[in-house]
C-alpha cells in the first residue's frame, strides 16, 4: 500500500470513530448558519464575505474577512434568539420585550472567537465564530431572582418563627430568611455514598433544551428550577446539562461520581422544556437534595432524544 493510500485510509478511520461521538452531542440548528451545542454549551455561527473589487487587490482579502465576521456576528445574534429560555418563553420574545437586554446581549456577542476561516475558489471567505453560553451571556438572560430554598449539605432549613423544618419544595416568602438546623433525623446516605448529582431520563419524550428548565411533580409543584439554584452556579455552568446517553452522563463532571438516576413521566410547558416526574420520584429527589444540596450547584442532567 502506498503512503498516500495509507494516509487516506487512516483519515477515514479516524473520521468514522469520531462520528458516533459527535452524533451524541445535543445540538439545535438555527436557520442555515447557526448551531446551539447544548452539550458543550457553545453557540456557533458562520458568515460569508466577498472581496470588494473597489478596494486595492492587497486589501480585498482582509476586507472579505471583516465582512464575513460581520455576517457571522449577525447570524450569532439570530442563533441566540432561537434558543428557548424557559418552558413558556423564547430568548427572541424575551429580548423583544426588553431593549436593555438587546443592547447588552449585542455587546456581549462582540467578544466572539473565530474558530475557522475558509478561503473559497470564488474569492469569498467563510468565517466560523463561537461564543460560550455560560458566563456573561447567561448572566444577561437568566432570571435575576434565583435560589433561596436550599442550604449546606447535611443540614435542613428551619422556619425562623416556629422553629420547625421548612417543607421541601415550599417557596420562601420574600423578606424571610430560613435558619440552618441540624441534619434530618434518620436520613441516611444512599448505598455507595452520598448522591453527587441528578440525572433525569426523558428519552423518547420530545424534551427540548432550555436555559432555565424545571422539574415538576404530578401536581405541578416545582422540584427543581430557578428558585432552587445558586445564580452564580447557573451563570457559570448552566442550570442543566444535556446528553443523549444516560451511561455516559454518569461520568460527566457535572454529576459524577454517584448521581441519582430517575425516569421522567412526561414533558410539560408550551416549549416542552420542563420535566414531570412521579410524586414518589419527586419525594426521593427532595429528600436527597435536602441533605446533599446538589441542586443548588446545578448538578443536574437531562437525557434527551
Amino acid at each position: 500500500m502506498s503512503i498516500r493510500r495509507f494516509l487516506v485510509v487512516m483519515v477515514l478511520f479516524v473520521a468514522l470513530i469520531a462520528l458516533p461521538a459527535v452524533a451524541q452531542y445535543v445540538t439545535q440548528q438555527v436557520g442555515n448558519t447557526g448551531v446551539v451545542d447544548w452539550s458543550s454549551q457553545i453557540l456557533r455561527s458562520t458568515g460569508i464575505g466577498s472581496p470588494n473589487p473597489n478596494l486595492p487587490e492587497t486589501a480585498q482579502r482582509a476586507g472579505a474577512i471583516e465582512a464575513a465576521k460581520r455576517v457571522a456576528l449577525r447570524n450569532l445574534l439570530e442563533t441566540v434568539k432561537g434558543m428557548t429560555l424557559d418552558s413558556e418563553t423564547t430568548v427572541r420574545n424575551f429580548m423583544t420585550e426588553n431593549d436593555v437586554i438587546v443592547t447588552r446581549v449585542s455587546g456581549i456577542l462582540r467578544n466572539f472567537t473565530v474558530v475557522d476561516t475558509k478561503y473559497m475558489s470564488t474569492g469569498d471567505i467563510e468565517v466560523t465564530i463561537e461564543m460560550p453560553m455560560s458566563g456573561a451571556l447567561s448572566d444577561a438572560l437568566l432570571p435575576q431572582a434565583m435560589g433561596g430554598t436550599l442550604g449546606v449539605a447535611g443540614q435542613v432549613h428551619v422556619c425562623p418563627t416556629c422553629g420547625q423544618p421548612w417543607p421541601a419544595g415550599k417557596p420562601v416568602p420574600q423578606g424571610m430568611t430560613l435558619m440552618t438546623g441540624a441534619p434530618v433525623s434518620g436520613q441516611t446516605a444512599p448505598q455507595g455514598g452520598a448522591y453527587t448529582g441528578l440525572i433525569v431520563d426523558a428519552k423518547g419524550m420530545g424534551l427540548r433544551p432550555a436555559m432555565a428548565p424545571k422539574i415538576l411533580d404530578e401536581s405541578g409543584q416545582e422540584v427543581y428550577g430557578s428558585k432552587y439554584v445558586s445564580r452564580d452556579w447557573a451563570v457559570q455552568i448552566g442550570m442543566v446539562g444535556y446528553d443523549k446517553d444516560a451511561m455516559r452522563a454518569r461520568s460527566n463532571d457535572r454529576v459524577t461520581a454517584n448521581p441519582l438516576v430517575v425516569k421522567a413521566l412526561r414533558v410539560a410547558g408550551e416549549n416542552k422544556a420542563d420535566i414531570v416526574v412521579a410524586n414518589a420520584t419527586a419525594a426521593m429527589i427532595r429528600d436527597a437534595a435536602a441533605s446533599q444540596n446538589f441542586l443548588d450547584k446545578c448538578k443536574v442532567m437531562f437525557i434527551v432524544d
